[in-house]
């Protein structure tokens, strides 16, 4: 057993040699479709990361919005009542409240700059850090006339901190400068809640507050039937950006699709390459190899295959993506480089499984023509 057995590893690596034109040739195609998903990975990624993270940062265990009546909630429209505010204070289970509000404006340095789109988030001053599980509280300035700038904001108006800054016609102090923190693709700028109230009156709005951030254990369903609102998690308060939901969900379907064709192109490879050895298939078989060895030797070569393809893909796809970061939202990162490559390799591996139907009910006597 242990002869017949070196004797596949041993066919299987010769296959590998002096077939190396065709298995180069799928290599380099599995190669291009890594790129081409590790591609879009990261481009999602950093295209959520500039929709989503200044949400993500908020304090709390939870986010309330206001429920429409007919619709879904949503973060362009949510406008939350001191009485609604007061109402989730005294909820039994909550231990913190949060009010913060989110409007996007313009804002421009020294007064005299070009303006720049901004998302204005205001907080009150010393906001609570109680189940905080991002920087933003730190953001939040001691008074009306100071503002915090995140990274992306100071570096797009071109001040740091000390300098001054325009925002619907006042004047404002940048009192901190933090996180890369964005807001459907402006970045953040944060007040203290007075000063966002009127800024948000100033272009259009009530000034009441977006969001509440909670603490707590309550009964959300309860307290969000009595409050006409919905108290969701930061993840799943996400579905209320819908730039967020229609980027993500067409980047997506196109990761999903490139995924598909990815296990098509390496089962259909595999599926010609195991029909041509059908000869010799047979004539190990005859020997006596048993069907789990041969199984073992094909899935090995794809396993090559799809080792290669995929690392040299990996590195085309950090070199390319550290090269894009500097002009489009790219993110590099485990979850868009090796999460993408090891469900390209399952995906592959299960295709060429897929083709292996041939080598498992092949008949040695059949395979060898012995019927003609």
């Amino acid at each position: 057993m242990r002869g017949r057995k070196g004797t596949i590893v041993f066919v299987a690596w010769r296959e590998l040699r002096f077939a190396r034109g065709r298995f180069l040739l799928i290599a380099a195609v599995v190669a291009l479709i890594t790129l081409l998903v590790g591609f879009l990975s990261g481009l999602a990624g950093g295209l959520a990361n500039q929709n989503v993270s200044g949400v993500l940062a908020l304090p709390g265990d939870r986010l309330v919005l206001q429920q429409p009546e007919g619709g879904d909630p949503s973060y362009a429209t949510s406008e939350l009542s001191e009485d609604t505010v007061r109402a989730w204070r005294h909820a039994e289970g909550v231990d913190a409240v949060t009010p913060i509000g989110i409007v996007q404006s313009r804002a421009a340095a020294g007064g005299t700059g070009d303006p720049v789109g901004v998302a204005l988030f205001g907080m009150p001053a010393q906001a609570p850090r109680d189940g905080a599980s991002g920087p933003l509280p730190a953001l939040t300035p001691h008074t009306a006339t100071q503002v915090g700038l995140s990274s992306g904001a100071a570096e797009t108006l071109g001040v740091g901190v000390g300098d001054q800054i325009s925002i619907t016609g006042q004047t404002y102090t940048v009192a901190t400068i933090g996180d890369d923190l964005w807001y459907s693709h402006t970045p953040v700028v944060a007040m203290t809640l007075d000063a966002w109230s009127a800024a948000s009156t100033r272009v259009g709005g009530t000034g009441e507050a977006t969001v509440l951030a909670v603490s707590g254990d309550a009964d959300w369903s309860a307290v969000g039937h009595r409050t006409g609102t919905v108290a969701q998690t930061k993840l799943w308060s996400l579905t209320a950006l819908e730039a967020f939901t229609s980027e993500i969900g067409s980047l997506g379907l196109m990761i999903v699709l490139l995924f598909g064709i990815s296990a098509l192109v390496v089962g259909a490879f595999f599926t010609v390459w195991t029909m041509q050895r059908a000869g010799d298939i047979a004539t190990l078989k005859a020997l006596g190899a048993g069907t789990a060895s041969l199984v073992r030797d094909s899935l090995g070569q794809a396993l090559v295959v799809l080792v290669a393809g995929i690392g040299v893909g990996l590195v085309a796809v950090v070199g390319f993506g550290t090269l894009a970061g500097r002009a489009l939202p790219f993110l590099v990162s485990p979850l868009t480089t090796l999460a993408p490559a090891a469900a390209l390799a399952v995906l592959g591996l299960a295709g060429a499984a897929f083709a292996l139907r041939s080598v498992t009910k092949a008949d040695p006597l059949t395979a060898l023509g012995s019927n003609r």
